[in-house]
């Protein structure tokens, strides 16, 4: 398991218009909180929103640093708040490879590991793969090697119609998560390498006959036990196992890298899951 080095988001793109006022009025209507719900919040007054968001009145550095944290806007758009408004960016963007994130690496290393012989793996803010398990390689078995060439790239690998798509059993359900949990990063982050990666994969193929609106795959039936969420059904060796996914990142990052670091681990949805997984680890 090797950490690959980082890939940044690349910039943003910011809605037309000087100085950080249109910006940051572009993030209160993206969270739907008018000029007097976040000077509430940020503990200002809705005449100094209006004035900066206008452009009457320059925000201090505080003050843009504040305002974006009452708007959760991602760390990456924070500095490009600061540097619309004159001031320099205050969160780093190291690679990951740097030493200065070997702890960050260690950790995420040996998270992954302990979650064997189920999948883990690590991904940034364009889903390339940064670290990943042997859960993970078992179910890359098969896969061509053009596409296993670096840097790994979780939604092609995915939906690529030579990746995991065909062996995936509700593939139009699975396929749908994955596009929308998409967009979402999309109207997040703005970014136009982000937004390339998406139209790229939606426009893969879709087998006539790939998985449909039930859970359990093409004429699979009832399931014998009841899903707490959405499951990736998946072939392996002639066998179907059920994962459902869980996604963590980390608290409070200071660093940009950090900030669009994902850790995704597959939780086993099934008994017959569990005990096949465990058997390949003994």
């Amino acid at each position: 398991m090797a950490t690959a080095a980082s890939t940044a988001a690349g910039p943003s793109t910011a809605p037309a218009g000087p100085g950080v006022g249109p910006l940051l009025r572009a993030w209160r209507e993206r969270r739907r909180v008018s000029q007097l719900e976040l000077a509430l919040r940020a503990d200002s007054s809705a005449r100094h929103i209006s004035f900066v968001e206008t452009g009457r009145s320059r925000p201090s550095e505080e003050m843009v640093l504040r305002l974006a944290e009452h708007l959760e806007v991602p760390v990456r758009e924070r500095n490009a708040l600061l540097l619309a408004a004159g001031y320099a960016p205050r969160y780093p963007e190291t690679p990951l490879d740097d030493p200065a994130l070997d702890a960050v690496r260690a950790g995420m290393e040996r998270l992954i590991q302990g979650y064997e012989p189920y999948p883990a793996l690590v991904v940034d803010a364009l889903y390339d793969v940064q670290a990943a398990n042997r859960g993970i390689t078992m179910l890359l078995e098969g896969v061509p090697e053009s596409l296993l060439v670096p840097p790994l790239n979780a939604m092609r690998l995915t939906l690529h119609p030579r990746g995991l798509a065909p062996r995936i059993r509700n593939l139009r359900e699975w396929r749908g998560h994955l596009l929308a949990q998409m967009e979402r990063q999309i109207a997040l982050h703005r970014s136009a390498a982000l937004r390339a990666l998406y139209e790229e994969v939606a426009a893969y193929p879709v087998p006539e006959e790939a998985g449909a609106a039930g859970a359990g795959g093409p004429d699979a039936g009832d399931p014998p036990y009841p899903y707490f969420a959405l499951p990736l059904l998946i072939e392996h060796d002639g066998r179907v196992l059920s994962f459902v996914s869980s996604i963590s990142t980390f608290n409070t990052p200071m660093d940009v890298t950090v900030a669009e670091l994902a850790i995704e681990t597959f939780l086993p949805a099934d008994p017959a899951t569990v005990k096949y997984l465990q058997s390949l680890s003994i």
